[in-house]
């Protein structure tokens, strides 16, 4: 049996974290309530003129550890001005230090659409996410074929943007059978956190036609010319824009 990695982990505190969702809420009125919230155009966003940049809210992350303390609301609004195009916002309490009441604060404060970063593996976490937030992350590696387009016509069905995560072939082909628009290519390997933009480069010809995120290991402006030379519409940037800001300001306004 292979050691479980750190996807294995957040996958598995994720379950319980949904198993306490169903035993404290009635699905049926958190359905009618995801129905009825009223919804940001993160797709639409993405497909601004110019490369779309989505930044990322988080405290820590696996790979980087601790990052820095920070308010979402005010970030939200610097990132806002900066021209971000969507916020992310990441809401696993663990690893990343988030919470819903982040993802609130964040949307609370800005116009713009935001996306709630989780590792997303039940239902009734979609209805959850659309009760509060325009988009919802779906990681491909944690679902079989069925599960995921199952995933992505609930999100659909609620109002959501499903973000389709992948990192390789199999991945790719799972997100376009899925019948996910926007797909997110991550160059981190979210089982040993190396990262390798050549990644996006290899995987984009084979996801034309869905709106295409690269993220991780966006730096600089040069990164993001790079990936928006190989076909990305945005780029998602976390820990490089919660160090530097002002990253999101020269992204934004690449020539």
């Amino acid at each position: 049996m292979k050691p479980a990695t750190v996807l294995d982990e957040l996958a598995t505190a994720a379950v319980g974290r949904a198993e306490e969702l169903r035993t404290s809420t009635d699905l049926t009125a958190l359905y009618q309530e995801a129905l009825l919230f009223e919804k940001r155009n993160f797709a639409g966003a993405l497909l601004a003129s110019g490369l779309s940049v989505i930044s990322e809210i988080k405290r820590a992350s696996p790979s980087a550890g601790f990052i820095r303390e920070a308010d979402p609301a005010e970030w939200g609004a610097r990132y806002q001005s900066g021209g971000a195009s969507c916020l992310s916002v990441l809401t696993e309490p663990e690893w990343f230090r988030g919470s819903l009441e982040d993802l609130d604060a964040a949307r609370g404060d800005t116009a713009l659409p935001v996306l709630r970063k989780d590792f997303t593996v039940d239902e009734a976490q979609i209805l959850e996410t659309g009760t509060r937030a325009d988009a919802v992350l779906l990681i491909a590696a944690l679902f079989d074929a069925r599960a995921l387009a199952r995933y992505v016509s609930l999100a659909v069905e609620v109002g959501l943007t499903p973000l389709v995560e992948v990192h390789d072939e199999e991945e790719a082909n799972l997100a376009l059978e899925s019948g996910a628009r926007v797909i997110g290519v991550n160059n981190r390997n979210l089982r040993d956190f190396t990262v390798d933009l050549t990644t996006f480069e290899r995987l984009a010809p084979k996801l034309a036609g869905a709106t295409l995120v690269a993220e991780s290991g966006i730096k600089s402006p040069e990164d993001a010319r790079r990936l928006r030379d190989a076909g990305a519409d945005a780029v998602l940037v976390g820990e490089a824009a919660m160090r530097d800001p002002g990253l999101v300001k020269r992204l934004a306004s690449l020539p």
